[in-house]
């Protein structure tokens, strides 16, 4: 598969669709506050008015001056400067959430990065950068703010991508990071689940966004030359993605807002969804997924026949409810 088309269909993970999707929680008795990271555009701009809209109060995460007053020029929106990987930053957001007097019933970990390139020829530098944004940075919110989390019974929702499952060619660096996400989910879950809080992975297609557009200027300032790569064909299809990448038109994100507010709001909210951009996403991923599971049942020492899958499958259905 191209480099080009790998957009599209990159970002794999587990398995809710989230379409169509009603939230059945009761209306708050007062109004309930939620953190979203990396709000200052895309998914997570997206997700932040969505709420707001919707009437909880948001904290909204930026970094820029400017951006952190468009926010706030928002109805029940509060522009929070927030860099995920400056400890600083984190301790007097929780100052500013605990002396708002709203408490804290959700965060939405959704500041990301991504980085396009090939294994072998990646500097160590490009997996310091994405792991200390993507993975160690929901890992420094959650330790922040799980006192009002814990304090709340309320919901955490990481915002993972469809490459937490399948790692096609050049996003490696990316799908090892979100890999890692659905990991720190899967954990957390369990942990946070013995004490009343919901953890949920949310797992976006592609959509509008800068984060490809920023990933090619972080290329272009490095002075990316395909020439001399051992992959000669994916190191050019990787130069022209960065030259050509405005040809794509990405849908909104508003699979993701739905599938965001089931998750925190929603009175049977779910472990994972899948929100793609494309329906041959969510069949690609669902596909995925068999494949490793049939790989994974021809064991040496184990096998499951057919219909011994197919009765877990119904297993699994039934206790989710569908």
């Amino acid at each position: 598969m191209r480099v080009r088309q790998l957009i599209f269909v990159v970002l794999l993970s587990p398995l809710i669709v989230a379409t169509a999707m009603s939230v059945e929680a009761e209306e708050p008795s007062a109004q309930k506050a939620v953190l979203v990271t990396g709000a200052s555009s895309g998914i997570g701009r997206n997700i932040a008015e969505r709420l707001a809209a919707e009437g909880y109060f948001v904290y909204a995460g930026a970094r820029k001056e400017k951006d952190l007053q468009a926010l706030s020029n928002i109805e029940n929106i509060q522009g929070l400067r927030l860099d995920v990987t400056i400890q600083s930053d984190i301790d007097a957001a929780v100052n500013t959430v605990e002396s708002g007097g709203l408490g804290l019933y959700g965060v939405v970990n959704n500041a990301g990065v991504v980085v396009v390139g090939l294994l072998a020829e990646s500097a160590e530098s490009e997996l310091d950068f994405i792991f200390d944004v993507n993975v160690y940075g929901p890992y420094r919110i959650v330790k922040a703010f799980a006192p009002l989390i814990v304090e709340s019974k309320g919901r955490i929702a990481n915002i993972s991508s469809l490459a937490g499952i399948s790692s096609p060619p050049a996003y490696g660096v990316y799908s090892m990071s979100k890999h890692a996400v659905e990991a720190f989910t899967d954990s957390l879950a369990s942990e946070m689940g013995t004490v009343g809080v919901h953890v949920s992975a949310i797992a976006p297609g592609a959509f509008n966004s800068k984060a490809v557009a920023a990933n090619c200027e972080r290329r272009r300032k490095q002075g990316y030359d395909p020439s001399g790569s051992l992959f000669p064909e994916l190191a050019g299809e990787l130069a022209a993605l960065c030259t050509d990448d405005n040809d794509y038109q990405f849908p909104e994100p508003d699979p993701v807002a739905d599938a965001v507010l089931h998750a925190l709001f929603s009175e049977n909210p779910k472990a994972r969804y899948l929100a793609p951009s494309d329906p041959r996403q969510a069949e690609g991923t669902l596909r995925n997924i068999l494949a490793d599971l049939a790989e994974l049942r021809n064991g040496e020492s184990y096998g499951y026949s057919r219909d011994e899958l197919v009765g877990m499958l119904d297993e699994a259905l039934a206790s989710s409810g569908k």
